[in-house]
């Protein structure tokens, strides 16, 4: 993978350069060819009509020997036109057809007639530029009593072309340096993007390994350095899910070992009573009547259990339905406390509602809202010796309402505080099965209040009692 990225990168700038070099030489060269072109005709142009050279021209065309007149004057202005008798040079020619007079130097060949010839000798001015062509030529038609001739002068462009050949070797030398800097620059640039993903490449096989503590350290602020803080991230994600998973496992684990006990011990009452009557059709009524309320007290138990357990079940499911209304919360708390009264009083508890604050309606469900009340009580009574003090209290605090029912009972050991919502968890079992408790009526409550948006909080002491407290917003959840 290695020399893999670092061909590729290598490869990319060597063609980057080369593409770059290659496109700007053509457009160098392109321009000094045509900055040449247009700086002869700009000349010819600026000479022949800012300049005495045409009157002179004219004049000479007057007297005799004109062409040989006019090949001095041109002579004469040979510095402005730029002729050096090497590459531009100048003509005399005959008016009529264009053929060779005089001039700088004599051709060989004579001279061809191009386009700009063949406009003088139609009586124009010829400065028509060819950039196809290896040639420049202007071509100035003068007329006199001497006859018509053709001042001719023609550009055979060398010059551009040694400067294009100079400037091409200046590209070729600069694309050498270029190709030189950019293998550097490559390598520099392979390894800086390269290093980084080799680390990252390791760090994924240990994840891929179950290795989650292996970090990757960058704290640059570029995309490699975005990527790495994300692998670290989705690392520690990973981690905390593996954690969350073999957590759910095991409360799964321990939930379905409850169940098992939790049915087991109602069944095998039930099975015991139950040979017990078979085999003994000679009992007496009132033990045959006492071992059946033991079965129905059993059976009602493990039915309890059950619904219990699809309460929950529905409850994780989402298929629990509510029915939002807005309803008095202090009504609510004072039927609780009326129908709980008796069950107190029975058990030698002193009992007392007392409202710290007036208490507005509140929207929600108000039976839920009431069955999560009455568990609240129901614990207190049940885990509160006899003639115990359970104190129940509620008011208004901002946009919530609360309630909280407070015992002297057995309490609750500080390690265990935060297990009082967990399923099947129990202060006293003992006391919990002499009662019917399922271990589940807690866990319940919470998921009714939590679906109300609110709150459930416990403060507890081992042989100080315990303080169950709910809150609730006074609008409802907002998605309700």
């Amino acid at each position: 993978m290695k020399k893999s990225l670092y061909s590729k990168l290598m490869l990319i700038m060597l063609v980057v350069i080369i593409s770059l070099m290659a496109v700007v030489g053509a457009f160098l060269m392109r321009g000094v060819r045509n900055f040449y072109l247009t700086s002869f005709y700009k000349q010819m142009q600026s000479v022949f009509s800012s300049t005495g050279i045409a009157a002179d021209l004219r004049d000479a065309a007057e007297g005799d020997e004109p062409a040989a007149r006019m090949a001095v004057i041109v002579r004469a202005y040979s510095g402005p036109l730029g002729i050096d008798t090497g590459n531009r040079n100048f003509y005399i020619l005959t008016g009529d057809t264009g053929a060779f007079i005089t001039g700088s130097d004599t051709p060989e060949n004579g001279i061809a007639v191009t386009p700009n010839i063949t406009t003088a000798i139609s009586g124009g001015e010829g400065y028509q530029s060819d950039g196809g062509a290896d040639y420049m030529d202007v071509a100035l038609p003068i007329s006199g009593a001497g006859g018509s001739y053709i001042v001719y002068i023609i550009d055979n462009k060398n010059t551009a072309q040694e400067l294009g050949s100079d400037l091409f070797g200046i590209i070729l030398e600069a694309l050498a340096v270029g190709l030189v800097i950019s293998v550097g620059l490559s390598l520099l640039l392979s390894k800086t993007l390269v290093t980084p993903i080799q680390e990252l490449t390791r760090a994924a096989e240990a994840v891929a390994g179950g290795d989650f503590n292996h970090k990757v350290s960058n704290t640059s602020q570029d995309e490699i350095g975005v990527l790495t803080r994300t692998f670290n991230n989705m690392a520690g994600q990973l981690e905390d899910t593996l954690d969350d998973l073999k957590k759910s496992e095991q409360t799964r684990r321990e939930f379905v070992a409850n169940v098992s006990h939790e049915l087991r011990t109602p069944i095998t009452s039930i099975r015991s009573y139950a040979e017990t009557l078979d085999e003994d059709p000679s009992m007496d009524a009132d033990t045959r009547h006492r071992f059946l309320d033991v079965i129905v007290n059993e059976s009602d138990r493990m039915t309890k259990i059950v619904q219990d357990l699809l309460t929950l079940s529905r409850f994780d499911a989402g298929r629990i339905g509510f029915t939002f209304e807005q309803f008095s919360f202090e009504k609510s708390v004072r039927d609780v406390y009326a129908a709980t009264r008796i069950e107190a009083q029975n058990h030698s508890h002193e009992f007392t509602l007392e409202f710290l604050s007036p208490v507005p309606e509140i929207r929600g469900d108000r039976a839920r809202i009431e069955q999560v009340i009455i568990n609240m009580v129901s614990n207190a009574i049940k885990y509160t010796k006899d003639g115990g003090r359970i104190r129940m209290t509620a008011g208004q605090k901002g946009n919530t309402v609360w309630c909280t029912v407070k015992d002297n009972g057995i309490g609750i050991p500080r390690e265990d505080v935060g297990k009082v919502f967990d399923r099947f968890y129990r202060v006293d079992k003992a006391r919990s099965r002499e009662s019917g408790g399922t271990g589940l009526g807690l866990s319940i409550a919470q998921e009714i209040v939590i679906r109300h948006g609110g709150t459930m909080a416990v403060q507890s002491a081992p042989g100080r009692g315990t303080a169950i407290t709910m809150t609730l917003p006074v609008g409802g959840p907002k998605n309700a």
